[in-house]
């Protein structure tokens, strides 16, 4: 049975105790009480305000195992809180001893079926997954790269900081929200030992991510990026994230405007027409 006043009083008690920063959302300058908004739980658990409402105050049914998954991962919550939090619901945690490397064949369909979008899956520490034909485009040709040097967080900050990737504006946003998102990771996964050593490693040597890793940096949903085409300019185009269930995995895309010249550029690219080609980029200009 659910541990009604236990239950809601957990949910209280780690939403008071994290900042937007570290679950990677934009931070407002007056905030009544300290720690998340109700709101902002429910937004980072893909659940109703209104069911979020009455499970912490104790009414409702009983949330169901995967609703107790979104609400570790949205919570940050550690393995121990994470069954804590199963165990006062009345049910038990499913084992998981770390983030999924493992794409499943529904998502590769999808990204298979997306030709005229650039898109790729990475895992909690940021390794490239899986990709398209046009994502090689943007990240490399990766099918030449043994996985263990797969790694989006590793060639960003490892770059020079006089490296040309750096000069965008883009670039800088892209590497708050790769440092937020591993900042998460850490605390979702403590004992996940490739984790931990890439941010080690990564606070060692490159200054940039220091700085965000101890500044907590924001991160927003979507960046916009450039893309360079030669002989047809530079675009714009967002670059969106979407989490994949409860396996630690983004799929990430760069989506341009129906109609606009850019999705006409990568329309022609997609049906072979190589004088298209975005010149590839290592760092994710």
């Amino acid at each position: 049975m659910i541990d009604k006043a236990g239950f809601s009083a957990f949910l209280r008690e780690q939403r008071h105790g994290l900042t937007p920063h570290e679950v990677g959302l934009p931070s407002t300058v007056h905030r009544r009480t300290p720690g998340l908004r109700r709101q902002e739980v429910a937004q980072l658990a893909g659940i109703s305000i209104d069911y979020y409402v009455k499970l912490e105050q104790g009414r409702g049914a009983t949330p169901s195992a995967q609703v107790l998954s979104a609400l570790a991962r949205a919570l940050l919550l550690t393995q121990d809180e994470r069954d804590y939090l199963f165990h006062l619901a009345g049910d038990t945690a499913p084992h998981t001893s770390g983030p999924s490397t493992s794409v499943s064949s529904s998502v590769r369909f999808l990204i298979d079926n997306m030709p005229e979008v650039p898109a790729y899956v990475v895992d909690a520490a940021w390794n490239v997954l899986a990709w398209n034909d046009l994502a090689e485009y943007f990240i490399g040709e990766l099918i030449r790269m043994p996985p263990t040097d797969r790694n989006l967080a590793r060639w960003m900050f490892r770059a020079p900081l006089d490296h040309p990737h750096w000069s965008s504006p883009s670039s800088h946003a892209f590497a708050q929200i790769v440092a937020a998102d591993l900042r998460s990771s850490f605390l979702r996964y403590p004992h996940f030992a490739e984790i931990n050593i890439l941010t080690a490693e990564l606070n060692s040597v490159s200054p940039m991510f220091h700085d965000l890793w101890e500044q907590k940096p924001d991160a927003a949903p979507a960046v916009q990026k450039k893309l360079t085409i030669p002989d047809r300019g530079e675009f714009l185009f967002d670059c969106q994230m979407l989490r994949i269930g409860d396996t630690g995995q983004q799929l990430v895309t760069y989506c341009a405007e129906p109609g606009s010249p850019v999705r006409e550029a990568l329309r022609d690219f997609a049906d072979g027409d190589v004088s298209a080609a975005p010149q590839a980029v290592r760092y994710l200009s």
